[in-house]
């Protein structure tokens, strides 16, 4: 038991985690990215169809792999941008990587259906048209998820002045004339 309270003062203190409810990140990261790592071992199974005891093997033990590699990329790109962004904690790091992912997939999936609702689905236009639309309509999609997702994960300030800079390099910063 005391070898588990050692080792997590020792984790609350590398991520600087200074009240318990902070431990969420942590644990939320971790569990999202298996899920992540999981939904992508699990469409490269196909070859076991016929094993399922096989296929649950392949799928863990690929998630598994996956989430090491995932956490190992994260942890690299965390020590890379420690100086390039202004954060106060380690564990607002792993905040921000999750408001990031989460606002990416999201816009992504809600993309399709709001070019649908407005006539201009895949079915409707060509391929050349209906690709740079939908990035055009996932642009703005994803700005304003973004603002929300960071306030849902305590992270706004933050990608407030992201959100600023990205776009007064697109030429947009008139938007957010202070």
């Amino acid at each position: 038991m005391e070898w588990y309270i050692c080792r997590v003062k020792k984790f609350k203190e590398n991520w600087e985690i200074t009240q318990n409810w902070q431990l969420i990140y942590p644990v939320l990261g971790v569990l999202l990215t298996f899920g992540f790592a999981l939904l992508i071992a699990s469409r490269f199974d196909g070859f076991l169809e016929s094993k399922p005891m096989q296929q649950f093997i392949f799928t863990g033990i690929a998630s598994l792999i996956l989430t090491y590699v995932f956490i190992a990329v994260s942890l690299f790109c965390f020590r890379k941008l420690k100086n390039r962004w202004d954060l106060q904690f380690r564990w607002q790091f792993i905040a921000v990587f999750m408001v990031f992912a989460i606002t990416g997939s999201t816009a992504g999936k809600i993309s399709s259906p709001v070019m649908n609702l407005i006539g201009l689905g895949k079915e409707d236009i060509s391929g050349f048209l209906y690709w740079p639309l939908r990035i055009l309509i996932i642009f703005p999609l994803y700005q304003i998820l973004l603002l929300i997702v960071a306030w849902i994960f305590g992270q706004y300030a933050f990608f407030y002045q992201f959100e600023k800079k990205m776009l007064s390099r697109f030429g947009l910063g008139f938007m957010f004339k202070d």
